[in-house]
């Protein structure tokens, strides 16, 4: 299950199933590719592509993707969602948006992505390449920032062009995938700097007030 149509595919075939009743991640994921670490990461991560903070789902979110970087790492042929992320129910609407938003990916990502550069892809360094992506923007994602904006997105983009990656057998997305982890370590570190001068300039306001 690599290509982009069998991914839309599944997930209308989703939505068919839910509108009998709710389905969860866990029995969807059930019915994939064991093996398909890219699939399903490409499918957890579509709801984090947006510019809004989720708060703690977005911590649960990051710690998903970095438990299924951590079991490609030790060479697991299977992935394995946590219990919490497997009970999550959605209904029809919810995997018929998830499917809307694949096409429009789908479209744009066919502009682009080729088989290259398949070394960094391909076999067990491959596998560990991709793990490792997927464990430090699971790590990022689940960093608690509350409201800041983009927490999810930036780190998000990471593991999609990592999916990316894998699906086509596309080398240069990896690379991608890489910037899009220094892009939020820069981000976030810039926030965290932000945050210790406004403390420094707030304590000496108010020692000064005093």
């Amino acid at each position: 299950m690599k290509s982009y149509d069998e991914l839309v595919a599944t997930l209308l075939r989703f939505a068919e199933q839910s509108k009998l009743q709710p389905l969860t991640l866990g029995e969807a994921l059930d019915s994939l590719d064991r093996t398909a670490f890219a699939l399903i990461s490409l499918i957890l991560v579509l709801p984090f592509l947006q510019p809004l903070p989720l708060g703690p789902i977005t911590v649960l979110g990051g710690i998903t993707f970095a438990t299924l970087g951590w079991q490609m790492w030790r060479g697991h042929e299977s992935p394995r969602l946590p219990q919490k992320v497997r009970a999550i129910s959605m209904n029809e609407k919810t995997w018929s948006v998830l499917a809307s938003v694949s096409v429009r990916i789908v479209n744009f990502c066919h502009r682009f992505t080729r088989e290259r550069m398949v070394h960094l892809v391909d076999g067990r360094r491959g596998q560990k390449i991709g793990a490792f992506i997927l464990m430090a923007a699971g790590l990022l994602m689940a960093i608690p920032f509350g409201v800041l904006p983009l927490n999810n997105l930036v780190p998000g983009l990471a593991v999609l062009f990592y999916a990316f990656a894998h699906m086509e057998r596309d080398g240069l997305m990896i690379i991608i995938a890489f910037g899009w982890l220094v892009v939020t370590v820069v981000y976030f570190s810039l926030f965290f700097l932000a945050l210790y001068y406004l403390g420094n300039e707030a304590l000496q306001y108010f020692q000064f007030g005093n």
